[in-house]
Protein backbone atom coordinates (compact mmCIF):
# COMPACT_ATOMS: atom_id res chain seq x y z
CA UNK A 1 0.00 0.00 0.00
CA UNK A 2 2.69 2.44 0.98
CA UNK A 3 4.41 2.10 -2.40
CA UNK A 4 1.20 2.86 -4.29
CA UNK A 5 0.23 5.98 -2.38
CA UNK A 6 1.82 9.29 -1.55
CA UNK A 7 3.77 9.67 1.66
CA UNK A 8 3.16 13.04 3.27
CA UNK A 9 4.85 14.66 6.21
CA UNK A 10 3.08 17.72 7.57
CA UNK A 11 4.05 19.27 10.85
CA UNK A 12 1.09 21.20 12.17
CA UNK A 13 -2.15 19.24 12.19
CA UNK A 14 -4.73 19.99 10.24
CA UNK A 15 -16.95 8.07 13.32
CA UNK A 16 -16.91 5.11 11.16
CA UNK A 17 -17.66 4.33 7.55
CA UNK A 18 -19.32 0.94 7.33
CA UNK A 19 -19.14 -0.92 4.01
CA UNK A 20 -20.03 -4.52 3.19
CA UNK A 21 -17.66 -6.22 0.73
CA UNK A 22 -18.34 -9.39 -1.22
CA UNK A 23 -15.63 -11.89 -0.31
CA UNK A 24 -15.06 -15.58 -0.67
CA UNK A 25 -16.36 -17.34 2.47
CA UNK A 26 -13.71 -19.07 4.51
CA UNK A 27 -14.46 -22.51 5.93
CA UNK A 28 -13.28 -22.80 9.52
CA UNK A 29 -12.44 -26.08 11.17
CA UNK A 30 -14.62 -26.81 14.21
CA UNK A 31 -11.76 -26.42 16.68
CA UNK A 32 -11.41 -22.72 15.71
CA UNK A 33 -14.91 -21.88 16.96
CA UNK A 34 -14.96 -19.95 20.18
CA UNK A 35 -11.31 -18.86 19.97
CA UNK A 36 -10.10 -15.49 21.29
CA UNK A 37 -9.71 -14.19 17.73
CA UNK A 38 -13.32 -15.05 16.93
CA UNK A 39 -14.49 -13.44 20.15
CA UNK A 40 -12.58 -10.27 19.33
CA UNK A 41 -14.16 -10.21 15.87
CA UNK A 42 -17.57 -10.65 17.44
CA UNK A 43 -16.94 -7.72 19.79
CA UNK A 44 -15.95 -5.56 16.83
CA UNK A 45 -19.20 -6.32 15.01
CA UNK A 46 -21.15 -5.57 18.16
CA UNK A 47 -19.51 -2.14 18.25
CA UNK A 48 -20.35 -1.58 14.58
CA UNK A 49 -23.94 -2.52 15.34
CA UNK A 50 -23.86 0.04 18.15
CA UNK A 51 -22.72 2.69 15.69
CA UNK A 52 -25.55 1.73 13.34
CA UNK A 53 -28.08 2.01 16.18
CA UNK A 54 -26.83 5.47 17.20
CA UNK A 55 -26.75 6.63 13.57
CA UNK A 56 -30.37 5.58 13.02
CA UNK A 57 -31.47 7.15 16.31
CA UNK A 58 -29.90 10.49 15.34
CA UNK A 59 -31.48 10.36 11.89
CA UNK A 60 -34.94 9.68 13.25
CA UNK A 61 -35.07 11.65 16.52
CA UNK A 62 -32.73 14.67 16.28
CA UNK A 63 -34.57 17.97 16.67
CA UNK A 64 -33.81 18.94 13.06
CA UNK A 65 -33.38 16.65 10.07
CA UNK A 66 -29.61 16.01 9.78
CA UNK A 67 -27.59 15.57 6.60
CA UNK A 68 -26.68 11.87 6.38
CA UNK A 69 -23.46 12.51 4.45
CA UNK A 70 -22.29 15.05 7.02
CA UNK A 71 -23.05 12.64 9.85
CA UNK A 72 -20.94 9.93 8.23
CA UNK A 73 -18.09 12.36 7.50
CA UNK A 74 -18.15 13.62 11.10
CA UNK A 75 -18.03 10.03 12.35
CA UNK A 76 -15.05 9.25 10.12
CA UNK A 77 -13.22 12.37 11.27
CA UNK A 78 -13.97 11.57 14.89
CA UNK A 79 -12.48 8.09 14.50
CA UNK A 80 -9.32 9.36 12.80
CA UNK A 81 -8.81 12.30 15.14
CA UNK A 82 -8.91 9.90 18.08
CA UNK A 83 -5.75 8.25 16.69
CA UNK A 84 -3.34 11.20 16.45
CA UNK A 85 -3.37 14.86 15.33
CA UNK A 86 -2.24 14.10 11.77
CA UNK A 87 -4.63 11.38 10.61
CA UNK A 88 -7.69 12.79 8.87
CA UNK A 89 -10.29 12.35 6.16
CA UNK A 90 -10.32 14.49 3.02
CA UNK A 91 -13.53 14.83 1.07
CA UNK A 92 -13.34 14.77 -2.73
CA UNK A 93 -12.76 18.53 -3.03
CA UNK A 94 -10.02 18.64 -0.39
CA UNK A 95 -8.36 15.65 -2.03
CA UNK A 96 -8.40 17.42 -5.41
CA UNK A 97 -6.95 20.57 -3.82
CA UNK A 98 -4.18 18.51 -2.24
CA UNK A 99 -3.39 16.92 -5.61
CA UNK A 100 -3.17 20.38 -7.21
CA UNK A 101 -0.78 21.50 -4.48
CA UNK A 102 1.29 18.34 -4.89
CA UNK A 103 1.61 18.75 -8.67
CA UNK A 104 2.77 22.31 -8.05
CA UNK A 105 0.84 23.82 -10.93
CA UNK A 106 -2.72 24.78 -11.81
CA UNK A 107 -4.74 26.95 -14.15
CA UNK A 108 -5.05 30.40 -12.61
CA UNK A 109 -3.98 34.04 -12.54
CA UNK A 110 -0.79 34.05 -10.47
CA UNK A 111 -1.61 36.19 -7.44
CA UNK A 112 -1.09 35.60 -3.73
CA UNK A 113 -4.14 36.88 -1.86
CA UNK A 114 -5.61 37.34 1.60
CA UNK A 115 -9.07 38.33 2.84
CA UNK A 116 -9.40 41.86 4.22
CA UNK A 117 -12.65 43.61 5.23
CA UNK A 118 -14.70 41.15 3.21
CA UNK A 119 -12.72 41.70 0.00
CA UNK A 120 -9.83 39.81 -1.52
CA UNK A 121 -6.58 41.76 -1.20
CA UNK A 122 -3.61 41.14 -3.48
CA UNK A 123 -0.47 40.42 -1.48
CA UNK A 124 1.72 40.12 -4.55
CA UNK A 125 1.36 39.20 -8.22
CA UNK A 126 3.71 36.38 -9.16
CA UNK A 127 6.34 37.21 -11.74
CA UNK A 128 5.57 36.48 -15.42
CA UNK A 129 1.93 35.46 -14.84
CA UNK A 130 -1.36 36.81 -16.25
CA UNK A 131 -1.79 38.97 -13.13
CA UNK A 132 1.61 40.67 -13.37
CA UNK A 133 1.31 41.13 -17.14
CA UNK A 134 -2.13 42.74 -16.74
CA UNK A 135 -0.79 45.26 -14.23
CA UNK A 136 -2.34 43.87 -11.02
CA UNK A 137 -0.54 45.53 -8.08
CA UNK A 138 0.13 44.62 -4.46
CA UNK A 139 -2.59 46.19 -2.31
CA UNK A 140 -5.29 46.01 -4.99
CA UNK A 141 -8.69 44.95 -3.66
CA UNK A 142 -10.75 42.57 -5.78
CA UNK A 143 -14.44 43.51 -5.51
CA UNK A 144 -15.92 41.34 -8.28
CA UNK A 145 -15.01 38.17 -10.14
CA UNK A 146 -16.76 38.43 -13.50
CA UNK A 147 -20.18 39.70 -12.32
CA UNK A 148 -20.10 38.01 -8.92
CA UNK A 149 -19.54 40.10 -5.80
CA UNK A 150 -16.62 38.94 -3.65
CA UNK A 151 -18.35 40.26 -0.54
CA UNK A 152 -19.87 37.26 1.22
CA UNK A 153 -17.47 34.69 -0.22
CA UNK A 154 -14.83 32.91 1.83
CA UNK A 155 -11.22 33.21 0.70
CA UNK A 156 -11.27 29.61 -0.55
CA UNK A 157 -14.43 30.23 -2.55
CA UNK A 158 -12.89 33.30 -4.15
CA UNK A 159 -9.68 31.42 -4.98
CA UNK A 160 -11.72 28.58 -6.54
CA UNK A 161 -13.43 31.11 -8.82
CA UNK A 162 -10.09 32.58 -9.93
CA UNK A 163 -8.68 29.17 -10.75
CA UNK A 164 -9.90 27.31 -13.80
CA UNK A 165 -8.94 25.75 -17.13
CA UNK A 166 -6.00 27.29 -18.94
CA UNK A 167 -6.94 29.81 -21.71
CA UNK A 168 -10.30 30.68 -20.14
CA UNK A 169 -11.07 34.39 -19.45
CA UNK A 170 -12.11 36.13 -16.24
CA UNK A 171 -12.75 39.81 -15.49
CA UNK A 172 -11.65 41.29 -12.16
CA UNK A 173 -13.15 44.47 -10.77
CA UNK A 174 -10.31 46.17 -8.88
CA UNK A 175 -10.44 48.90 -6.23
CA UNK A 176 -7.07 50.66 -6.23
CA UNK A 177 -5.89 53.30 -3.80
CA UNK A 178 -5.77 56.71 -5.48
CA UNK A 179 -8.23 55.71 -8.22
CA UNK A 180 -11.72 57.19 -8.04
CA UNK A 181 -13.40 54.53 -10.15
CA UNK A 182 -13.06 50.74 -10.06
CA UNK A 183 -10.89 49.16 -12.74
CA UNK A 184 -12.14 46.28 -14.85
CA UNK A 185 -9.25 44.08 -15.92
CA UNK A 186 -9.76 41.09 -18.20
CA UNK A 187 -7.27 38.24 -17.80
CA UNK A 188 -6.83 34.84 -19.43
CA UNK A 189 -5.89 31.97 -17.11
CA UNK A 190 -2.54 30.32 -17.66
CA UNK A 191 -0.52 27.52 -16.06
CA UNK A 192 0.73 28.78 -12.69
CA UNK A 193 3.59 27.08 -10.92
CA UNK A 194 3.66 27.20 -7.13
CA UNK A 195 6.93 28.67 -5.87
CA UNK A 196 8.27 26.67 -2.94
CA UNK A 197 11.89 27.76 -3.45
CA UNK A 198 13.19 31.32 -3.20
CA UNK A 199 16.82 32.36 -3.37
CA UNK A 200 19.11 35.37 -3.37
CA UNK A 201 22.73 36.38 -2.92
CA UNK A 202 23.67 37.48 0.60
CA UNK A 203 26.68 39.74 1.21
CA UNK A 204 28.02 39.26 -2.34
CA UNK A 205 29.31 35.71 -1.94
CA UNK A 206 26.82 33.68 0.15
CA UNK A 207 24.03 31.63 -1.46
CA UNK A 208 20.76 31.95 0.48
CA UNK A 209 18.00 29.44 -0.36
CA UNK A 210 14.63 29.33 1.36
CA UNK A 211 12.33 26.30 1.07
CA UNK A 212 8.76 27.25 2.02
CA UNK A 213 7.48 23.66 2.02
CA UNK A 214 7.96 20.23 0.50
CA UNK A 215 4.39 19.91 -0.80
CA UNK A 216 5.42 20.46 -4.41
CA UNK A 217 6.75 17.60 -6.53
CA UNK A 218 9.15 20.14 -8.07
CA UNK A 219 10.83 21.15 -4.78
CA UNK A 220 14.09 19.35 -5.54
CA UNK A 221 14.17 20.72 -9.09
CA UNK A 222 13.60 24.21 -7.68
CA UNK A 223 16.49 23.74 -5.26
CA UNK A 224 18.77 22.50 -8.04
CA UNK A 225 17.88 25.48 -10.23
CA UNK A 226 18.50 27.88 -7.32
CA UNK A 227 21.96 26.35 -6.74
CA UNK A 228 22.78 26.65 -10.46
CA UNK A 229 21.53 30.26 -10.65
CA UNK A 230 23.40 31.38 -7.54
CA UNK A 231 26.58 29.65 -8.70
CA UNK A 232 26.37 31.57 -11.98
CA UNK A 233 25.70 34.90 -10.23
CA UNK A 234 28.44 34.58 -7.59
CA UNK A 235 30.93 32.46 -9.47
CA UNK A 236 31.76 28.84 -8.61
CA UNK A 237 35.10 29.78 -7.02
CA UNK A 238 33.74 32.68 -4.98
CA UNK A 239 30.84 31.06 -3.11
CA UNK A 240 31.65 31.01 0.60
CA UNK A 241 28.80 28.69 1.44
CA UNK A 242 25.06 27.99 1.45
CA UNK A 243 22.37 29.03 3.92
CA UNK A 244 19.39 26.68 3.68
CA UNK A 245 16.44 28.35 5.41
CA UNK A 246 13.86 25.79 6.60
CA UNK A 247 12.21 28.03 9.20
CA UNK A 248 8.41 27.72 9.30
CA UNK A 249 8.58 24.95 6.70
CA UNK A 250 5.70 22.62 7.73
CA UNK A 251 6.78 19.63 5.63
CA UNK A 252 5.28 17.81 2.68
CA UNK A 253 6.36 14.92 0.47
CA UNK A 254 8.79 12.35 1.82
CA UNK A 255 10.49 11.80 -1.55
CA UNK A 256 11.20 15.53 -1.85
CA UNK A 257 12.76 15.62 1.63
CA UNK A 258 14.98 12.69 0.63
CA UNK A 259 15.95 14.32 -2.68
CA UNK A 260 16.78 17.67 -1.03
CA UNK A 261 18.94 15.92 1.59
CA UNK A 262 20.65 13.93 -1.16
CA UNK A 263 21.59 17.19 -2.93
CA UNK A 264 24.10 17.91 -0.13
CA UNK A 265 25.33 14.36 0.57
CA UNK A 266 27.76 12.02 -1.16
CA UNK A 267 26.81 8.86 0.73
CA UNK A 268 24.98 7.37 3.69
CA UNK A 269 21.47 6.89 4.97
CA UNK A 270 19.11 9.87 4.86
CA UNK A 271 16.13 8.54 6.81
CA UNK A 272 14.39 5.31 7.72
CA UNK A 273 10.68 4.72 8.21
CA UNK A 274 9.34 1.99 10.46
CA UNK A 275 5.73 0.85 10.55
CA UNK A 276 3.87 -1.51 12.83
CA UNK A 277 5.51 -4.57 11.30
CA UNK A 278 9.25 -5.07 10.90
CA UNK A 279 8.91 -5.94 7.21
CA UNK A 280 7.51 -2.46 6.55
CA UNK A 281 10.84 -0.80 7.42
CA UNK A 282 12.29 1.27 4.58
CA UNK A 283 15.68 2.96 4.34
CA UNK A 284 16.50 5.82 1.99
CA UNK A 285 20.13 6.41 1.04
CA UNK A 286 22.07 9.15 -0.72
CA UNK A 287 23.08 8.36 -4.28
CA UNK A 288 26.16 10.59 -4.38
CA UNK A 289 26.83 13.88 -6.10
CA UNK A 290 26.93 16.86 -3.72
CA UNK A 291 25.49 19.74 -5.77
CA UNK A 292 27.25 22.29 -3.55
CA UNK A 293 30.71 20.75 -4.12
CA UNK A 294 31.41 20.41 -0.41
CA UNK A 295 30.93 24.10 0.41
CA UNK A 296 29.96 24.89 4.05
CA UNK A 297 26.23 24.67 4.74
CA UNK A 298 24.14 26.24 7.50
CA UNK A 299 20.58 24.98 7.95
CA UNK A 300 18.25 27.37 9.80
CA UNK A 301 15.30 25.93 11.76
CA UNK A 302 12.79 27.16 14.34
CA UNK A 303 9.60 26.04 16.06
CA UNK A 304 7.74 26.07 12.75
CA UNK A 305 10.18 23.66 11.05
CA UNK A 306 8.41 20.33 11.00
CA UNK A 307 8.44 16.83 9.60
CA UNK A 308 9.99 16.81 6.10
CA UNK A 309 12.13 19.84 6.98
CA UNK A 310 13.26 18.00 10.13
CA UNK A 311 14.28 15.03 7.98
CA UNK A 312 16.61 17.29 5.99
CA UNK A 313 18.01 19.03 9.06
CA UNK A 314 18.45 15.72 10.91
CA UNK A 315 20.19 13.99 8.00
CA UNK A 316 22.65 16.83 7.40
CA UNK A 317 23.27 17.22 11.13
CA UNK A 318 23.87 13.49 11.73
CA UNK A 319 26.31 13.28 8.83
CA UNK A 320 27.94 16.52 10.01
CA UNK A 321 27.45 17.92 6.55
CA UNK A 322 25.78 21.09 7.86
CA UNK A 323 25.62 23.22 10.98
CA UNK A 324 22.03 23.55 12.24
CA UNK A 325 21.32 27.04 13.60
CA UNK A 326 18.25 28.52 15.25
CA UNK A 327 15.83 27.14 17.82
CA UNK A 328 14.34 23.70 18.55
CA UNK A 329 12.21 22.37 15.69
CA UNK A 330 8.56 21.26 15.96
CA UNK A 331 9.20 17.56 16.63
CA UNK A 332 6.91 15.70 14.23
CA UNK A 333 8.43 12.37 13.19
CA UNK A 334 5.53 10.43 11.73
CA UNK A 335 4.64 9.56 8.14
CA UNK A 336 1.14 9.87 6.69
CA UNK A 337 0.05 7.75 3.73
CA UNK A 338 -2.59 9.19 1.41
CA UNK A 339 -5.02 6.36 0.61
CA UNK A 340 -7.55 7.22 -2.16
CA UNK A 341 -11.16 6.24 -1.51
CA UNK A 342 -12.47 6.38 -5.07
CA UNK A 343 -14.95 9.21 -5.60
CA UNK A 344 -15.30 9.70 -1.85
CA UNK A 345 -11.98 11.50 -1.27
CA UNK A 346 -9.00 10.07 0.54
CA UNK A 347 -7.69 8.96 3.90
CA UNK A 348 -4.59 10.56 5.41
CA UNK A 349 -3.41 7.88 7.83
CA UNK A 350 -0.33 7.75 10.03
CA UNK A 351 1.45 4.55 8.96
CA UNK A 352 5.04 4.89 10.21
CA UNK A 353 7.54 6.77 12.34
CA UNK A 354 10.76 8.07 10.83
CA UNK A 355 14.28 8.06 12.25
CA UNK A 356 17.37 10.12 11.43
CA UNK A 357 20.53 8.35 10.10
CA UNK A 358 21.90 7.81 13.63
CA UNK A 359 18.66 6.10 14.66
CA UNK A 360 17.21 9.09 16.53
CA UNK A 361 13.49 9.59 16.77
CA UNK A 362 12.81 13.30 17.10
CA UNK A 363 9.08 12.68 17.66
CA UNK A 364 7.79 15.13 20.29
CA UNK A 365 11.39 16.22 20.89
CA UNK A 366 12.46 18.12 17.81
CA UNK A 367 15.95 18.79 16.54
CA UNK A 368 18.24 20.68 18.88
CA UNK A 369 20.37 23.07 16.79
CA UNK A 370 24.16 22.93 16.95
CA UNK A 371 24.05 26.69 17.55
CA UNK A 372 21.00 27.82 19.52
CA UNK A 373 19.68 31.32 18.88
CA UNK A 374 16.04 32.08 19.60
CA UNK A 375 14.35 34.78 17.52
CA UNK A 376 11.72 35.97 19.95
CA UNK A 377 8.65 38.06 19.21
CA UNK A 378 9.14 41.85 19.35
CA UNK A 379 7.62 43.49 22.45
CA UNK A 380 5.00 45.34 20.43
CA UNK A 381 3.83 42.07 18.84
CA UNK A 382 3.69 40.37 22.24
CA UNK A 383 1.48 43.19 23.50
CA UNK A 384 -0.76 42.94 20.44
CA UNK A 385 -1.20 39.18 20.77
CA UNK A 386 -1.54 39.25 24.55
CA UNK A 387 0.56 38.01 27.42
CA UNK A 388 -0.98 34.53 27.33
CA UNK A 389 0.08 33.69 23.77
CA UNK A 390 2.05 30.43 23.60
CA UNK A 391 4.99 30.87 21.25
CA UNK A 392 6.55 27.47 21.97
CA UNK A 393 3.91 24.97 20.87
CA UNK A 394 5.37 21.85 19.31
CA UNK A 395 4.30 18.28 18.59
CA UNK A 396 4.52 17.41 22.30
CA UNK A 397 1.76 19.93 23.04
CA UNK A 398 -0.69 18.43 20.53
CA UNK A 399 -3.47 16.36 22.04
CA UNK A 400 -3.18 12.68 21.16
CA UNK A 401 0.34 12.91 19.69
CA UNK A 402 2.44 9.76 19.36
CA UNK A 403 4.47 9.37 22.55
CA UNK A 404 8.25 9.12 22.65
CA UNK A 405 9.48 8.34 26.16
CA UNK A 406 9.74 10.59 29.17
CA UNK A 407 12.02 13.30 27.78
CA UNK A 408 9.63 15.01 25.38
CA UNK A 409 10.37 18.67 24.70
CA UNK A 410 8.29 21.75 24.00
CA UNK A 411 8.84 23.62 20.77
CA UNK A 412 10.26 27.09 20.24
CA UNK A 413 9.10 30.41 18.76
CA UNK A 414 8.38 30.39 15.03
CA UNK A 415 8.67 34.12 14.40
CA UNK A 416 10.76 35.26 11.43
CA UNK A 417 11.09 39.05 11.01
CA UNK A 418 9.72 40.27 7.66
CA UNK A 419 12.73 42.56 7.25
CA UNK A 420 16.07 40.69 6.98
CA UNK A 421 17.73 43.60 8.85
CA UNK A 422 15.89 42.46 12.00
CA UNK A 423 16.63 38.76 11.49
CA UNK A 424 19.21 37.88 14.16
CA UNK A 425 19.40 34.20 13.08
CA UNK A 426 20.16 35.13 9.47
CA UNK A 427 22.68 37.76 10.62
CA UNK A 428 24.56 35.16 12.67
CA UNK A 429 24.55 32.69 9.76
CA UNK A 430 26.08 35.34 7.48
CA UNK A 431 28.68 36.33 10.10
CA UNK A 432 29.71 32.69 10.52
CA UNK A 433 30.08 32.30 6.78
CA UNK A 434 32.10 35.52 6.58
CA UNK A 435 34.30 34.45 9.49
CA UNK A 436 33.58 37.57 11.54
CA UNK A 437 32.08 35.33 14.25
CA UNK A 438 33.64 32.03 15.29
CA UNK A 439 31.90 28.94 16.69
CA UNK A 440 33.21 25.41 17.21
CA UNK A 441 30.13 23.97 15.49
CA UNK A 442 30.94 25.75 12.21
CA UNK A 443 31.95 24.64 9.72
CA UNK A 444 30.65 21.12 10.22
CA UNK A 445 33.19 18.36 9.64
CA UNK A 446 31.73 15.43 7.70
CA UNK A 447 31.86 12.20 9.70
CA UNK A 448 32.79 9.67 7.05
CA UNK A 449 32.49 6.83 9.56
CA UNK A 450 28.90 7.63 10.61
CA UNK A 451 26.68 4.56 10.65
CA UNK A 452 22.92 4.17 10.76
CA UNK A 453 21.46 2.07 13.57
Amino acid sequence: MMRRTSLFLFGVAAGALVAVAAVQPRVLAPFFLGTAAEAASSDTYKQLNLFGDVFERVRSDYVEKPDDAKLIEAAINGMLQSLDPHSSYMDAKNHRDMQVQTRGEFGGLGIEVIMEDGLVKVVTPMEDTPASKAGILSGDLIAKLDNDQVQGLTLNEAVDKMRGPVNTPITLTILRKGMEKPLEIKLVRDTIKIQTVRSRVESDDIAYIRLNSFTNEQTYEGLKKAIDDLTAKIGPDKIKGYILDLRNNPGGLLDQAVAVSDAFLERGEIVSTRGRNAEETQRFNARGGDLTKGRPVIVMVNGGSASASEIVAGALQDHKRATVLGSRSFGKASVQTIIPLGQQGALRLTTARYYTPSGRSIQAKGIEPDIVLVQDLPDEMKQKLGATVDTTRGEASLKGHLKNGDDEQTGSPSYVPPDPKDDSQLKLAVELMKGTVKNAAFPASPNKASQAN
